[in-house]
């Protein structure tokens, strides 16, 4: 079941708490990865998380940027996940917090956003870059992936402990963007769930079953879906 509902999406912009009234984000960069190993996984392994910044307008389809590798395809990837964004402003905090520079891209994100902050935003809110309509899916888990990258075996706990997670969208309305294209975020007016919240719960093995109704009345990516009916299931004693 789909959960693209764009007649619950405010005309508005959203303001973000810590910004000055209500102002127009920015692409910083698009990010592109192609397959290769990692020097930090096993040899057998392969990654496409190492993206590099493209210098050109890039086409946005439903199943994300092409060209753009998809290596685990279990668990990143598909129409629910079809694009990773990460804010500048998290960018900014885990550069104070690791000591150095991170460049657009070294979270594997397909898109860099100026002053994006994802633990504020919501699962289906939009967001808008000229023709393309994104909508907020799920937050990312870190994964063995992202630690190899980062170099770091323990860099799993510390992405969990700064809970800036980024975003996970499905393409409502693909097009074409490039560096420096005004973004709008517009709001979910229906029933959802927090990116921090959904973030914080996923590491919570049984949910009581308010819980999980408003998950599965949100417009949650389809792998968080199954999940989520599963756990129901389970906390209501039905088989499957």
């Amino acid at each position: 079941m789909l959960y693209y509902l764009h007649h619950n999406i405010s005309l508005l912009t959203i303001t973000q708490p810590g910004l000055k009234g209500r102002q127009t984000m920015k692409l910083i960069s698009i990010n592109i990865g192609q397959e290769r190993s990692s020097p930090h996984a096993k040899a057998s392994e392969k990654t496409g998380i190492y993206k590099l910044p493209a210098h050109a307008p890039v086409q946005i389809t439903p199943d994300g940027i092409p060209g753009d590798a998809i290596c685990d395809s279990k668990h990143h990837g598909g129409p629910d996940q079809a694009i990773y964004i990460y804010g500048a402003a998290d960018y900014q905090w885990w550069s104070q917090a690791l000591g150095h520079e991170l460049e657009p891209g070294t979270f594997g994100e397909n898109l860099t956003i100026s002053e994006l902050e994802s633990a504020q935003v919501r699962v289906g809110d939009i967001l808008e870059i000229g023709t393309v309509h994104l909508q907020v899916t799920s937050p990312r888990m870190p994964c063995v992936t992202l630690a190899a990258r980062m170099g770091d075996g323990k860099f799993q706990e510390q992405f969990r402990q700064a809970e800036r997670p980024g975003l996970y969208c499905r393409v409502l309305q693909g097009g074409q963007v490039q560096a420096g294209d005004p973004i709008h975020l517009d709001g979910y007016t229906g029933e959802t769930v927090s990116i921090l919240e959904m973030f914080r719960d996923y590491y919570i093995p049984n949910l009581d079953e308010a819980t999980l109704r408003r998950y599965l009345a949100a417009p949650i990516s389809v792998r968080a879906r199954t999940e989520k009916e599963k756990q129901l299931r389970r906390l209501l004693g039905k088989p499957g």
